[in-house]
């Protein structure tokens, strides 16, 4: 913990020690923190037996998204990871980064970057993408709010998907009717949609 910002690791009950499992790592959004993920994210991770690791930035948001590359943020992030890689199970071919509103947008432009590490990119309500070379071609779920007044649909959301898909990745877009949010069945979709 930094500061009282916690990373927080929750393994469902379901999981059984000896399986492989799921896992997704859980970003929240500007002047949040671990809290906000694990309120947001949580209920469908458990239903669907996903390990979730969820960390709260050093600073009011990700540092790449305040111009700092991926720096403090990332590193931290690594280690976390390790840990949770050398005491669970973790089945490597269903590793997703998720988030909502700047850690959507952390979670889009870092698991592009790592697209040979992560296999599956959630991005609720992301804004922009931080430019970085990109490996490997993870599959993307975005979805956005029609009525978002904090990131606009159009310019955001759709804008992304569109452009994801026109650089060959395979993009599940799903747009809702409401505004800057992650709705519960939108969480629950990405997740099983993730974790199969």
């Amino acid at each position: 913990m930094v500061d009282g910002r916690e990373t927080v690791v929750v393994v469902p009950s379901t999981i059984q020690p000896d399986q492989p499992a799921p896992l997704m790592l859980a970003l929240h959004g500007a002047t949040q923190s671990s809290e906000f993920t694990l309120r947001a994210m949580q209920g469908a991770a458990d239903a669907a037996s996903v390990i979730m690791l969820a960390p709260s930035s050093t600073d009011r948001t990700w540092d790449a998204i305040l111009g700092r590359s991926f720096a403090g943020d990332c590193a931290q992030i690594d280690r976390a990871l390790a840990q949770v890689f050398q005491h669970c199970a973790v089945d490597p071919h269903r590793v997703a980064i998720a988030g909502f509103s700047d850690g959507a947008t952390y979670s889009l432009s870092l698991g592009v970057v790592n697209g040979d590490l992560f296999t599956h990119i959630i991005a609720y309500s992301p804004g922009f993408m931080v430019p970085g070379t990109r490996h490997g071609r993870p599959p993307i779920f975005i979805s956005h709010g029609r009525n978002d007044p904090v990131l606009p649909f159009a310019r955001c959301g759709q804008r992304l998907a569109t452009e994801l898909k026109h650089d060959g990745y395979s993009v599940e877009f799903v747009p809702f009717d409401d505004g800057h949010a992650v709705p519960p069945e939108i969480a629950t979709q990405a997740t099983h949609w993730f974790a199969g």
